[in-house]
């Protein structure tokens, strides 16, 4: 793919929204999937570490028992599938999904943190940043770095999810992957942020994700190095816009480099009842 220069005017949202729908749906959402199953217009994907993943690029006008119907032949789907304990199931506030929150409630999905899909040019994104003394930022691509900066993940998003997502990352990035990078902000020997950047082949994106600082290192330019630093490397590989699912202390970062909201996004997650009875004994 030839590399994009950065367009001479303000992008349309709609032209934005029209780009993701088009280009970031389906089958860009089942890389690295392990099997993929279709279910009318679902596509469900099998992925390392007994997760589960439900994209679609829309619901082909179902009504509400449609949706329910879909819903339920999802679920089915993961729990005849093997080692599955983890489905989520990725809604997006644009869609016309009538009866989709009811049916998930319905079958034991639990509703997540809402977060907003930010979509502009890679190259607003590319400033030069004065990070604080003594802090450097490195592209990591062992196993021991990568654990070590799902650690830091952990602890700055709450949970103990992106344990889960080592063994796939490891292997891609170890594995020599070329769309996937992993950056981290370190200061001596200790990582106090990290992000990584997937280029989505065949497409004019690329997507920066688990993008977060530990506490005290928040407001002090760091992230935003770490989010020019991933488009540099995007640019270098021919995508011209970026992606990412944000939170409300990430989405102004984004915002002030051009970045334009283009609809929210809330991840809906189903726990098997093995899966639910650890995390509950956990939280005793």
């Amino acid at each position: 793919m030839g590399s994009h220069g950065q367009s001479g005017g303000q992008v349309d949202r709609t032209e934005l929204l029209a780009a993701y729908d088009a280009q970031l749906r389906t089958t860009s959402e089942m890389i690295g999937a392990t099997g993929v199953a279709g279910l009318g217009p679902l596509w469900m994907g099998t992925f390392p570490g007994g997760r589960g993943f439900v994209s679609y690029r829309d619901l082909d006008g179902a009504d509400p028992r449609g949706i329910h119907s879909l819903v339920v032949g999802a679920l089915d789907h993961f729990r005849e599938t093997s080692g599955v304990t983890e489905v989520e199931w990725k809604t997006r506030s644009h869609d016309s999904a009538d009866g989709l929150r009811e049916a998930l409630l319905e079958e034991g999905f639990d509703e997540g943190d809402p977060e907003s899909v930010m979509v502009g040019e890679a190259a607003s994104l590319v400033v030069d940043v004065d990070l604080p003394e003594g802090v450097s930022l490195r592209r990591v691509t062992t196993g021991p770095d990568i654990r070590a900066a799902a650690d830091v993940l952990e602890v700055v998003f709450g949970d103990d999810s992106w344990a889960g997502m080592v063994p796939e990352l490891g292997a891609r990035i170890t594995g020599g992957d070329p769309d996937v990078e992993l950056w981290v902000a370190e200061i001596g020997d200790d990582i106090i942020g990290s992000g990584r950047l997937e280029c989505i082949p065949d497409t004019q994106f690329a997507g920066i994700w688990g993008g977060g600082m530990l506490p005290g290192w928040r407001g002090r330019g760091i992230y935003r190095a770490l989010t020019a630093q991933r488009a540099r490397s995007a640019l270098a590989r021919g995508r011209r816009w970026i992606h990412s699912d944000s939170t409300p202390m990430s989405r102004p970062i984004l915002e002030r480099s051009g970045m334009v909201r283009v609809t929210g996004t809330t991840p809906w997650t189903w726990l098997s009842p093995a899966a639910a009875g650890r995390q509950s004994s956990s939280k005793t």
